[in-house]
C-alpha cells in the first residue's frame, strides 16, 4: 500500500488478520457472524472468500461453547483468534475466559499454555443502550493470567494483533465501536511501540491526562481546548491495561505533578481508581492536587442520544475537571 493512502480502524484489524493468517497456517478466525455476514462491525468482511470455512468458521450464539473451543485449539497447537460481538456478551463466556483461559499455565505447573486472541467490541455511542455498550474491560485487567490490550490508533489496530498472537498466553483485544470509522494515513509497523508500552500521544507540563481506547481522542480533544487557555496537557494512551506501564505514568506525573484520568468505566472499582491509587502510592510527594477521574455515571447506559452523552466522559467535562485541579 502506498502510505500516503487512508485507512480505517476497521480496515486495519481486517489487514492485521488476513496478514496472520497469509504467515501462519495455525491461524483461523471464529465467532457469531465473522464469515457469511462478514462480522458484525464488517471487520471479518471478504475474508471466508479467500481463507474458505474451515479457517473463517461461523459459531452457534454461544460464547461460553466456542470461546471454550478456542481454548482447546490453542492448547492444541493452534493460533485461534476469537470474536466475540461485544464485551457484554463475552459475560457468556467469564467462566471459560477467567476460570479456564487465564489459570491453566498456572494450575499446570508450566506444561500448559493458552495462546489465544479474544477480539470483543466495547464502548458507547451507537445508541445500543444497556445490552451493549458498556466498556467492562477493567473486570478483565482485574485478572492475573491474561493481557488486555485497547488499541486507539490506526497503527495499534493495524499491529498489535501479530505481537498479540506470539504471545505464549491470552491476549484479549478490547475495539471500541466509535473507532471503526476513524480514518487516518496507512501506518507502517514502526508506528505502533511494543503492545505492553504506553505512549505519549501530546507532550505537556501542567496535568498529565491518562486514557486509553475510545476516550483517548477525547482526551486530546480537551487538551487542545487547555492549550486555547494557557494548560499544557500531557496526554498518554495506555493501550495496554494489564500489564500497566505504569514507568511511563510516573514519569509523567513526576514532570506535571497533576494527573486527571479518563475512563469510560463506571467510576466505583474503575481502572481510573487502579491508576489514581498507584499514582498515589507511588508519586505523592510529586503531586500539588489529588488524582482525580472523569468516568461514565453510575447507570446502565441509555437509549437516547442525549442520555448516552450524559452518561458517558465527554470533552467538556474533562477540560472543567481539568481546570479545576490545576487552578484549585
Amino acid at each position: 500500500m502506498n502510505h500516503t493512502e487512508q485507512l480505517t480502524y476497521r480496515e486495519a484489524m481486517r489487514e492485521a488478520i488476513r496478514e496472520a493468517m497469509q504467515q501462519d497456517p495455525s491461524v483461523f478466525l471464529m465467532g457469531e457472524d465473522v464469515g457469511h455476514y462478514g462480522g458484525c462491525y464488517a471487520v471479518s468482511k471478504g475474508l471466508l472468500q479467500e481463507f474458505g470455512e474451515s479457517r473463517i468458521v461461523d459459531t452457534p450464539l454461544s460464547e461460553s461453547g466456542f470461546v471454550g473451543a478456542g481454548i482447546g485449539a490453542a492448547m492444541g497447537g493452534m493460533r485461534p483468534i476469537v470474536e466475540v460481538m461485544t464485551v457484554n456478551f463475552s459475560l457468556l463466556a467469564l467462566d471459560q475466559i477467567v476460570n479456564n483461559a487465564a489459570t491453566l499455565r498456572h494450575m499446570s505447573g508450566g506444561q500448559l499454555g493458552v495462546p489465544l486472541v479474544i477480539r470483543m467490541a466495547t464502548g458507547s455511542g451507537k445508541q445500543l443502550a444497556a445490552q451493549h455498550s458498556h466498556s467492562l474491560e477493567n473486570w478483565y485487567a482485574h485478572v492475573p493470567g491474561i493481557k488486555v490490550l485497547a488499541p486507539a490508533t490506526i497503527a495499534d489496530a493495524r499491529y498489535m494483533l501479530a505481537m498479540a498472537l506470539v504471545d505464549p498466553d491470552p491476549v484479549l483485544i478490547f475495539e471500541h465501536v466509535m473507532l471503526y470509522n476513524r480514518k487516518e494515513a496507512v501506518p507502517k509497523a514502526d508506528d505502533c511501540p511494543a503492545m505492553d508500552q504506553a505512549v505519549v500521544r501530546q507532550q505537556g507540563s501542567d496535568i498529565t491526562l491518562v486514557s486509553y481506547g475510545g476516550s483517548l481522542f477525547k482526551t486530546l480533544a480537551a487538551a487542545e481546548a487547555l492549550t486555547e487557555q494557557k494548560i499544557s496537557a500531557e496526554v498518554i494512551d495506555l493501550r495496554s491495561l494489564r500489564p500497566l506501564d505504569t514507568q511511563t505514568l510516573f514519569s509523567s506525573v513526576n514532570k506535571t505533578h497533576r494527573l486527571l484520568v479518563v475512563d469510560e468505566g463506571w467510576r466505583t472499582g474503575s481502572l481510573a481508581g487502579e491508576i489514581c491509587a498507584l499514582v498515589a502510592e507511588h508519586c505523592f510527594w510529586a503531586l500539588d492536587a489529588p488524582p482525580q477521574r472523569v468516568c461514565s455515571q453510575e447507570v446502565p447506559i441509555p437509549y437516547p442520544k442525549h442520555l448516552e452523552i450524559a452518561a458517558t466522559p465527554q470533552v467538556e467535562h474533562i477540560v472543567t475537571t481539568a481546570k479545576q485541579i490545576v487552578y484549585r
